[in-house]
């Protein structure tokens, strides 16, 4: 078995024949398509005086909207002659290529930085998590034996078109040349150099580099420097970079597991309410038979005083008889005035004394009914929900977020209404990101859903984002309803599947910074 950059021409009917056999599960489209967005051709053309002398290509793929990473092997001409050799950047999308600038290269690690300008590319994401083996990879790149049967002129090598995608799987690490690498099965072959190895979410597993000739029969695997060696390549030239580390789920998966999470949550709910209620339940009894020995000990005390009085009326009248008996008539008129006032009032009290009404002990508010009164706006802590997500290519981390009843959020970006919650679609001017963000104030949950967009798709979200007239935070209603009417017409021109699903839990904190 011998190893070597690219592949011998001998072998390139050998591995077209590969590349058209051996698929298993195909990963998600959209996934693997949003990253095929930020994959390049490398072109290297050596020139001597007016005269070309000599061409060479291979792959890459965006770090930053304005850098590139490939192998060192790719551009090695150019870091050599750095006056004879041009070096070459041609997009997947759009019509022109543009003139790169090599300005980081680690020939150990096979791995070089380019930078360009004229236009932002989408970036790629470094998978940082675990890899288990036989795990699906893919492979994106410019493989030079489909370029030799398909191209009709030199022109075609330097005119955007969609990288080739192959898929395999991960067959175990190896180090190479004292280089940590990735063991796969994804065909490629010269001209894939310096293009990526992505996971089913379309993340960089690591940078295709070299491939086993394969002899009598043997399999062709590929290697793949490993996102390790990447990251500490990148760091070294203080580039900055996405990665994460998050599971790969498919969005059947994502969706249920959405479900899943959205039913126990009810369930624990609801048995938290019957709790409560059982609670509440338990302590408004107690509280019935406190406030029944009570009011059996006031109207006790009441009929008490009643009996008493009705006593005393009953003597007072007894003796004003006797007074008159005798001739004291004035006397008699005066007590026997006492001892009927004396019996109105017993019979006052009598009647007075308190009833009882179990309707009118005050019921103990529920835990749900605690809870549901902690406030819905003002300034929240949004808390990522794992399982409630899908993620391919962003970043998680807690979300500052402030809001006021009238939709403004961070005090500068206003939502609009949708149903019970806000609304805002963001259509941003240089990514080709669109983000559906909704914040629902009754489960105090946010959510981030990101479609990530073809160059056609994101110039129509623009044009339909240019009618949107409220740029500011606002009270009027009007001004609000013409919003959510012009963000509705954007949803319709996005896809019916997402790329990202990212959710959050908020809650309240006496101070958040937003942010920006």
């Amino acid at each position: 078995m011998r190893v070597r950059r690219g592949i011998d021409v001998t072998k390139r009917l050998l591995l077209l024949l590969v590349l058209l056999i051996g698929w298993t599960a195909p990963a998600r489209a959209d996934d693997i398509s949003a990253s095929a967005r930020g994959v390049v051709r490398v072109v290297t053309i050596a020139v001597v005086g007016d005269e070309v002398v000599g061409f060479g290509h291979g792959s890459g793929f965006a770090v930053a909207p304005n850098r590139i990473v490939t192998n060192a092997h790719v551009v090695d001409l150019a870091a050599r002659y750095p006056d004879n050799v041009i070096i070459g950047v041609v997009p997947s999308e759009g019509d022109k290529s543009y003139k790169g600038r090599l300005i980081a290269i680690d020939t150990d690690r096979d791995l070089a930085l380019i930078e360009f300008s004229g236009v932002r590319l989408p970036t790629l994401t470094l998978y940082n998590g675990p890899v288990e083996e036989g795990e699906a990879m893919i492979a994106l790149g410019y493989p030079g034996n489909v370029d030799l049967a398909t191209a009709r002129s030199a022109m075609d090598y330097i005119t955007p078109q969609a990288p080739v995608r192959s898929q395999g799987n991960f067959a175990g690490r190896r180090s190479l040349q004292g280089t940590s690498v990735l063991l796969h099965t994804a065909s490629i072959a010269r001209g894939n150099s310096g293009g990526p190895l992505l996971d089913r979410c379309g993340r960089v597993l690591g940078v295709n580099s070299a491939l086993t000739l394969a002899e009598e029969g043997d399999s062709t695997f590929g290697f793949a420097i490993s996102g390790a060696e990447l990251s500490a390549f990148l760091a070294a030239a203080q580039q900055e970079y996405s990665a994460n580390g998050v599971a790969c789920t498919t969005i059947e998966e994502s969706m249920a597991a959405d479900r899943n999470a959205t039913a126990r949550e009810q369930a624990e709910a609801a048995a938290r309410e019957r709790e409560a209620a059982a609670r509440a339940e338990a302590t408004r009894r107690e509280a019935i038979a406190k406030a029944r020995l009570r009011n059996e000990a006031a109207r006790e005390n009441f009929m008490a005083g009643a009996a008493v009085l009705l006593v005393l009326g009953a003597l007072a009248l007894g003796g004003a008889g006797m007074l008159l008996s005798r001739g004291s008539q004035r006397e008699a008129i005066w007590i026997a005035s006492g001892g009927g006032v004396l019996m109105i009032g017993a019979a006052a009290l009598f009647l007075s004394r308190p009833g009882f009404d179990e309707d009118s002990i005050v019921p103990v508010p529920s835990s749900s009914e605690a809870t549901s009164s902690l406030p819905a706006t003002g300034k929240m802590v949004c808390r990522f929900v794992a399982d409630r997500s899908r993620v391919t290519v962003s970043e998680i981390g807690d979300v500052p977020l402030e809001i006021d009843r009238d939709g403004c959020v961070n005090g500068r970006t206003q939502y609009a209404e949708a149903g019970e919650e806000w609304e805002r679609i963001l259509v941003p001017s240089e990514e080709q990101t669109v983000s559906v963000l909704d914040y629902d104030p009754s489960t105090r949950t946010y959510t981030n859903t990101r479609y990530l967009l073809t160059q056609s798709q994101m110039e129509r979200a623009r044009q339909l984002r240019a009618e949107v007239q409220l740029k500011q935070c606002s009270t009027d209603q009007a001004a609000r309803a013409d919003l959510a009417t012009r963000q509705q017409t954007i949803r319709t021109a996005l896809p019916q599947e997402y790329n990202e699903k990212l959710v959050y839990r908020c809650e309240p904190v006496a101070d958040a910074t937003p942010a920006e």
